[in-house]
């Protein structure tokens, strides 16, 4: 029997300022109403929370202080993408060089994990070095790339089939500038 994947993803964001600085202000209001977008997002199964938080801005990754960090899950690639170019999610986008420097490497790493697994900000980490050391492969991948689960399908698939249907099927680097 096939297993079934979902898709998980990191983001990080390094700040120009502190989070409760005037200049962060406006990103900071917008984390609720944008996390309960995704929430409520076609496609969406978890993102990674701190402790008692309703995000993740008090977490750190690459033992960097000023980086921010969101992770989540997502049934295809194609569901995180709608969710990312959502109207929504844009008008943050559009906004993110006034809160967050840019990178000129890889800020956002994709790749498949079994159903039901929940990565863990160590495993984040260790995805986007990948990604950045050696590029897209199936291990670790942009938004862009297309890599099919690893021998298996889409947990969307595996839903489908069980109805009697199948079917098919980042903030602040360089890479994500297409227009927002």
């Amino acid at each position: 029997m096939d297993q079934a994947y979902e898709l998980a993803e990191v983001n990080i964001a390094r700040l120009l300022e502190p989070l409760d600085s005037p200049r962060l202000k406006d990103f900071v209001a917008w984390l609720e109403p944008v996390n309960a977008l995704a929430d409520a997002a076609p496609g969406f199964v978890w993102r990674l929370v701190g402790d008692g938080d309703g995000d993740a801005t008090a977490l750190r990754i690459l033992d960097d202080d000023w980086l921010i960090v969101n992770a989540s899950v997502w049934v295809s690639p194609q569901h995180l993408r709608d969710f990312v170019y959502s109207d929504g999610h844009r008008a943050v986008l559009r906004r993110r060089r006034e809160w967050f420097e840019r990178l000129g490497e890889a800020v956002t790493a994709l790749w498949w994990v079994p159903a039901g697994h929940r990565p863990t900000v160590a495993e984040d980490q260790e995805r986007l070095l990948y990604l950045r050391e050696h590029g897209p492969t199936p291990y670790a991948f942009g938004l862009d790339d297309d890599f099919p689960p690893p021998g298996g399908r889409p947990a969307s698939a595996a839903a489908d089939v069980s109805e009697g249907s199948v079917s098919g099927d980042l903030l602040s680097g360089d890479a994500d500038d297409r227009e927002a």
